[in-house]
């Protein structure tokens, strides 16, 4: 377990802001000792949440073309068919995960392949479990072609909380299934747009991990 790279920045300047802090209030009001505990207190406990969530698990992913694995840890909150209109103009399946603040934000490839497109949406700050955030939030839509002819749509979804989408992929990339597509902070989901010929091997309410679990299979 480690440290993701879009942390450092972020810890940083908590730490020093949080020292700042302390000191200051220390020099000014020195005799205020419970005051000085509690926001020394305080100070830890935020840099240990902040520790926790951007922390980076080391995983191996089993590489299975015939496998769409999950994109991000959390919970399975839709698994429905729509029909889409931006990229397929077809029916397909979605399958959504929805990250809390106290699971991994990191987020990787479901499969192998090659990326088609990457595009920015502006959007709203609904809370991520709202049947519009998919189409109104601000969020990222990557288009992923594989090998056997197969296109997958990964959407990373800003929820109420979440003011930031760090995407890694350009069109034309090579990626492998379990490489880091990208990062969310703090607090949003993921959604996958799927053939609607795939058989989900999740089921509602679940909970998934990032590049191990099987979210659906070809037949």
């Amino acid at each position: 377990m480690g440290i993701h790279k879009e942390g450092y920045n972020t810890l940083l300047i908590s730490l020093i802001a949080l020292a700042i802090i302390n000191f200051v209030f220390g020099y000014f009001f020195p005799k205020q000792l419970i005051i000085l505990a509690a926001l020394a207190i305080a100070s830890l406990v935020v840099m240990a949440f902040l520790f926790y969530f951007f922390r980076y698990p080391n995983r191996t992913t089993t590489r299975n073309e015939n496998e769409i694995l999950s994109p991000a840890d959390g919970k399975v909150v839709v698994i429905e068919e729509i029909e889409e209109t931006e990229y397929f103009n077809e029916k397909r399946l979605q399958v959504s995960i929805f990250m809390s603040p106290l699971n991994v934000h990191a987020n990787w490839y479901p499969v192998s392949g090659e990326v088609g497109s990457s595009k920015y949406h502006n959007g709203k700050y609904m809370v991520a479990w709202h049947p519009k955030a998919s189409s109104d939030n601000e969020r990222t839509a990557v288009l992923l072609n594989m090998s056997n002819g197969v296109s997958i749509l990964v959407k990373q979804i800003a929820g109420a909380v979440a003011r930031r989408i760090v995407c890694y992929p350009r069109k034309g990339d090579k990626i492998k299934q379990g490489a880091e597509l990208g990062f969310i902070k703090f607090g949003s989901r993921v959604d996958l747009i799927l053939p609607a010929n795939v058989e989900v091997c999740v089921k509602l309410n679940q909970k998934v991990k990032g590049k191990l679990t099987k979210i659906a299979e070809f037949k």
